[in-house]
């Protein structure tokens, strides 16, 4: 089957990860979000002399900061994911899609060899490639496809 080669074959960078957004792991959670605010995504990588060492996602801010009434002035270091699970530029779309299945992740940090972020591979991005294999067959869905009108439609 195409797509079961073109998973091993074609590698992260073959999905176009987007722009990492990052701040240093001396800011705070206020920082953070302002960042996830301003830049209008869902995770920032936290970096230490440009290598990341952590995730901060809204799962993180929910959980680890509102729903624990911490502050939003403590330490970003506090409260991110370490060390995050990552991925290559040149590892295989299959590896990206493993990691985030077995991991739960929506998001996976693309770190070049020096550990330094050079993207971020989101769910999103996946499913827009697998689109790219079937598209019929992921257009053309019912919205629920095991459900049958109980009169025909039309005229």
């Amino acid at each position: 089957m195409e797509l079961s080669r073109n998973l091993k074959v074609d590698s992260v960078s073959r999905l176009d990860p987007a722009p990492p957004r990052a701040i240093d792991a001396t800011g705070t959670v206020a920082d953070a979000v302002e960042e996830m605010r301003s830049g209008n995504v869902g995770c920032l990588l936290i970096t230490e002399r440009g290598r990341v060492v952590g995730i901060f996602t809204e799962r993180d801010l929910l959980t680890r900061v509102l729903a624990s009434g911490r502050s939003l002035e403590a330490s970003i270091r506090a409260v991110m994911t370490a060390p995050p699970v990552t991925v290559a530029p040149k590892d295989s779309v299959r590896t990206a899609v493993k990691r985030m299945q077995k991991g739960g992740y929506r998001h996976l940090p693309v770190v070049d060899e020096s550990g330094r972020p050079v993207g971020m591979l989101s769910a999103r991005r996946v499913v827009h490639y697998l689109v790219e294999h079937f598209p019929g067959l992921v257009f053309n869905l019912p919205p629920e496809p095991d459900r049958y009108p109980e009169s025909p439609e039309g005229a």
